[in-house]
């Protein structure tokens, strides 16, 4: 039941998503003077429309994406130069213009293509911006709002023993940790050790890390009162950040540490999208090497990373495993943010990926408006007629090659996501 609710919880939130970015399309094409005919959430059977004005609005059955049609994105053929290829291609630039003359009618005054480039840009950045604004918001209402889990200087359990490495549980060999036998108890708080105080728990675990079989005078505060103990932290090996093939000796102690939500300054969503915007274009890069690993683990060839990249299948059970979570400590609230994080890490996909400069993505209607600009330029810097309109029906063959692409990776992501899952602990 959790599960379901966490998978119904993303499906909304991307489906509201999809309806603001393409009003993030509609609007300014509206203040414009576009004409835009029809603005649509989902694809497949129109299950409810109706009609305000010129534009029809409606739902269709299948939530996966949406759409504004806005009249004359491809101009007609008396406005460009004539074609020059043959073939099966010259036949998908012809019915694509075609169809966009026939949609144009009597309307061509109003049509997409006549409007100033700059504008155009505006028109078709709108919708992926409107992503990184719902990203922006969302991660400031975990950051700011809600706050987040910090690890305190409180004492919240003691580990019984020292593990033979960071990551093992104990067993009955293993010897009593340092905490155990210095008498550390939940509920001290740490003061000092060595006479130096510590604000961070971060900071007290790297002067303990660094110092391991070393005699300490820890302070802590037992119920009001201060409490020196005698700790000798142990040694025990951990992977080097960076680089988990290597290992480190470390002090430890065996203590857990009593986490307080607190609220991160107001910036900190723009500061994390920004991470975060850097990080999934790092992914987009490195997208087709990505996605032979995720062929390979889905034929067994080799296991799935747990930092791989998923299709919406995936990313659905990742929403059904954070939200069916009987971890011990997590609470609604701590499930409510990974499941908005989750949200706001979509949002940032559909940012950047529609910012790639390709056909049929926003980006690519971007990257021609710019093209047109620089056209204008060149020719008014040597005082020659204004050229023609980028002329966006040439791009057709491009747009189906990646509109094919896109379909064959969403395919191998969905198979990889059902026989292969990344988990969420």
């Amino acid at each position: 039941m959790l599960s379901a609710l966490g998978i119904a919880f993303l499906v909304v939130g991307l489906v509201v998503s999809i309806a603001l970015h393409e009003v993030g399309h509609m609007v300014p094409a509206k203040r414009f003077g576009v004409k835009v005919s029809e603005y649509f959430v989902g694809f497949g059977p129109t299950l409810w429309s109706r009609k305000r004005g010129e534009t029809e609005y409606g739902i269709k059955a299948f939530p996966l994406g949406g759409y504004v049609r806005l009249v004359g994105m491809v101009p007609p053929g008396s406005a460009v130069k004539p074609l020059r290829v043959r073939g099966w291609m010259r036949d998908l630039i012809e019915d694509a213009r075609s169809a966009s003359e026939a949609e144009i009618g009597e309307d061509d005054a109003r049509a997409f293509y006549h409007l100033a480039w700059w504008r155009k840009v505006i028109v078709m950045a709108g919708g992926p911006v409107v992503n990184l604004l719902i990203a922006i918001f969302l991660f400031t209402v975990v950051l700011s709002g809600m706050g987040v889990p910090m690890q305190t200087l409180t004492v919240s359990d003691t580990v019984p023993c020292v593990p033979a490495t960071a990551s093992s549980q104990c067993t009955a060999a293993d010897p009593a940790s340092p905490a155990s036998i210095a008498g550390l108890q939940a509920g001290d708080t740490f003061v000092s050790i060595d006479g130096q105080a510590f604000t961070k728990w971060s900071d007290l675990t790297v002067y303990v890390a660094a110092r391991p079989g070393v005699p300490l005078n820890v302070v802590v505060d037992r119920a009001g009162t201060d409490v020196t103990l005698k700790l000798t932290p142990a040694s025990i090996q951990r992977a080097v950040a960076g680089d988990p093939n290597a290992t480190e000796t470390v002090g430890f102690m065996g203590v857990y540490s009593a986490q307080k939500r607190e609220r991160l300054p107001i910036g900190s969503g723009v500061s994390l999208t920004g991470q975060y915007t850097v990080q999934t274009f790092g992914v987009v890069a490195h997208l087709p090497q990505q996605l032979w690993h995720v062929a390979r683990a889905s034929v067994g060839l080799e296991q799935r990373s747990s930092s791989s990249v998923m299709g919406l299948v995936g990313i659905g059970r990742a929403a059904g495993d954070v939200a069916s979570s009987n971890v011990a400590g997590i609470t609604w609230v701590d499930k409510l943010q990974e499941e908005l994080l989750l949200l706001a890490g979509l949002n940032l996909a559909l940012f950047v990926f529609n910012a790639l400069p390709l056909v049929p993505l926003d980006g690519g209607h971007i990257a021609s408006a710019i093209w047109q600009a620089i056209k204008i330029g060149w020719a008014r810097s040597r005082n020659a007629p204004r050229p023609a309109p980028v002329d966006v029906a040439r791009m057709m063959p491009v747009a189906y090659g990646v509109f094919g692409i896109l379909i064959l990776m969403s395919l191998v992501l969905v198979f990889a996501d059902i026989v292969a899952p990344v988990r969420v602990a």
